[in-house]
């Protein structure tokens, strides 16, 4: 008998792991205006994900992150309380397109299936 596991890849674009820096200013979900600091934790060229946020925000409110000189709007995508702790990571998708928000020189897979097959595995007998 044959088993067969395959992997999804429903991302569109790959992540590259990258912690920067970053000041973060918004609306908390009790209409608070608020700014801080806070750091990514892996970004692509149309998102990041960011940790190290003081705030429960609510999802399809406005983000906006300063990083070096640049000023990225995001849309909240979600947000997740870690256990434990006072802390949120959020994921953000940039509310306009841009060739390099991070000026990084993030490749661009967009060009890729959403559902491109990662992993492929079969075991057992033949």
């Amino acid at each position: 008998m044959r088993s067969i596991r395959v992997e999804v890849n429903r991302r569109r674009q790959s992540r590259t792991q990258a912690v920067l820096p970053v000041r973060v200013r918004g609306t908390n979900a009790s209409g608070v205006l608020f700014e801080g600091l806070a750091h990514t934790l892996d970004l692509t060229s149309t998102g990041a994900r960011l940790g190290a946020i003081r705030h429960k925000l609510q999802v399809l409110d406005t983000l906006v992150v300063l990083y070096r000189q640049r000023r990225i709007e995001f849309t909240i995508v979600w947000s997740k309380l870690l256990d434990g702790q006072h802390e949120y990571q959020v994921g953000l998708q940039t509310v306009a397109q841009q060739s390099d928000p991070w000026g990084l020189s993030l490749s661009n897979n967009s060009a890729q299936p959403a559902m491109e097959a990662s992993a492929v595995s079969v075991s057992g007998a033949a």
